[in-house]
This record gives C-alpha cells, sequence and structure tokens, in this order.
C-alpha cells in the first residue's frame, strides 16, 4: 500500500471521529482517532512531499491532544470505581508484593543512594519554553511521549525508542530539553551523573547501575536521564582502569543483555563530545 493510500484512510476515519465526537460517542470517537493517528504516522513515514509531512504533523498533533482528553474522560469513571475498590481493601493487601522484606538489606540501601535520582517534582518546563531545537522536540514527543500516551501503538514491530543521545556544545539546551520531557512525560523520572554510580568501593558501581535500572522497570514507564553520559561510558582503551571498564560493561548488560525487559524503559543521555562515547 503506498504513502497516500495511507493518508486517504487517514482522513477518511479522521472523518468518522470528529463525527462521533460532535455527537457525543466519545468512545467510538477515541477509537476512530487511535487508528487514524496510527495511519498518520504511517503516512507519514512514507511521504516524500517535505511540506505536507509537515502539514500532516501539525494536524497530528491537534488529533493526539484531542484523542487524550477523551481518553481522560472516558477513563475518570473507571478510576474513581477503581479507587472505590482500594479503599476497601486492608493495608496489609495494599502494600503486598512490595514489603521492603523482598530485598535483602544491602539492595535496600543502594535502593536508598538512588531515591535522590528521582524527581518528585516536575521542573515545570514546557515545550513552548524551549526555543528553536523543533526538530529535537518533535522526536522526543514521538519517541518519548506517545509510547505512554498510546501504547497501542507501538506493538509487533513497531517498538518504542530504548534510547536517545543528545549533544551538542554547552548552552544549547540539552539539559533543558530533558527537564521539558520530565514535565511532559508521564513516566518516573531518574537524573542521574557519574557521582550517583561511581564509588570508591569494587563492584559498588556495578550494583548501583543494576539497582537503577531494576527501579527503572518496577515503576515503568519511566525515563533514565544520564548527563554528561561520556563520564561514565567513554571510549575503551587498554590503560583505562578495570572498574571504568566493569561500568560499561554493566550499562551495556543492563540496557541491550539477554533476557532484560527493557519496555516502558528509556535511557536519555546528554554529551559535548559524543565522538568519545563506547561505540
Amino acid at each position: 500500500m503506498s504513502g497516500p493510500n495511507f493518508l486517504n484512510n487517514a482522513i477518511e476515519i479522521i472523518k468518522q471521529a470528529i463525527a462521533e465526537d460532535t455527537a457525543g460517542n466519545y468512545e467510538q470517537a477515541y477509537t476512530h482517532y487511535k487508528n487514524a493517528i496510527e495511519y498518520f504516522f504511517v503516512a507519514i513515514k512514507y511521504d516524500k512531499n517535505e511540506r505536507q509531512r509537515e502539514s500532516i504533523r501539525r494536524r497530528l498533533v491537534e488529533y493526539i491532544d484531542r484523542a487524550e482528553q477523551l481518553k481522560g474522560h472516558i477513563t475518570k469513571p473507571q478510576e474513581k470505581r477503581a479507587e472505590a475498590a482500594a479503599e476497601n481493601t486492608s493495608n496489609g493487601a495494599k502494600s503486598k508484593g512490595k514489603d521492603d522484606g523482598d530485598v535483602d538489606g544491602e539492595t535496600r540501601k543502594l535502593r536508598q543512594g538512588l531515591e535522590g535520582a528521582i524527581l518528585s517534582e516536575k521542573p515545570n518546563v514546557r515545550w513552548d519554553d524551549v526555543a528553536g531545537l523543533e526538530g529535537a522536540k518533535e522526536s522526543l514527543k514521538e519517541a518519548v511521549i506517545l509510547p505512554t500516551r498510546f501504547p497501542q501503538l507501538f506493538t509487533g514491530k513497531r517498538t518504542p525508542w530504548r534510547g536517545i543521545l543528545l549533544y551538542g556544545p554547552p548552552g544549547t539546551g540539552k539539559s533543558y530539553l530533558a527537564k521539558a520531557v520530565a514535565t511532559e512525560a508521564n513516566s518516573t523520572f531518574y537524573s542521574v551523573s557519574s557521582s550517583d554510580i561511581v564509588s570508591k568501593w569494587m563492584g559498588e558501581s556495578e550494583k548501583l547501575i543494576k539497582n537503577l535500572f531494576a527501579m527503572a522497570r518496577e515503576n515503568r514507564p519511566s525515563i533514565i536521564f544520564i548527563d554528561e553520559v561520556d563520564s561514565l561510558c567513554g571510549s575503551r582503551s587498554d590503560s583505562e582502569p578495570e572498574a571504568s571498564r566493569r561500568i560499561k560493561t554493566e550499562f551495556l548488560v543492563q540496557m541491550q543483555g539477554v533476557g532484560k525487559d527493557d519496555t516502558g524503559v528509556l535511557v536519555l543521555g546528554a554529551t559535548n563530545i559524543p565522538w568519545t562515547l563506547d561505540v
């Protein structure tokens, strides 16, 4: 099927969505919006006309916002029922499976040290607060925001990104973009640096990395932001310390290792010198 056919299908479905929306049939409208958004994504992928692609993107943002509003309207009654059911459960049942006794004392201590990396308060930086960088913002919206809002669009071979690298000279807005992501994304946001990971004790750095990713998986969807990632994952050399090599190896194992389910976990790195990273 060609790009124009995808676009035509999307237009036909969006007409149905608008008609159902106008009629007050919000569940049917949400279903049509969701299907149309999926077709629009494919149309953007195959359309070679940059001006038309930009027009589709602008429309797509409007449809996504409306679908998000309808989703919130539909799920509110369900959330109220869930809250009422939760009030009838005992405190013991609420905490079942999350008791600190499930982990040993050493792991609990390591996790307590990493809890300071969790941003409990959003930085209050919106996309509109970031001047320029439109390409980067659009990429981050597609990679970070959409998978959390519409996870059903990212199934099968269409999987969300697992890692993003922000690079550029100092002062170009990398960390500010990360703050915007933390504000806009409905995810647990971990902001870490080398001081949170590197330990003077042999083997503790690898354990910290392992527990960081374990916490991110337990609280998915989650984002791990590593500022100045080159300080942790620089190029390997024969003269580098064994501890540094083991840190890089543990990062690779946690991000790409066999048996690691990283669905819903995104690693966001920032660096001024991308050419020094281990590739």
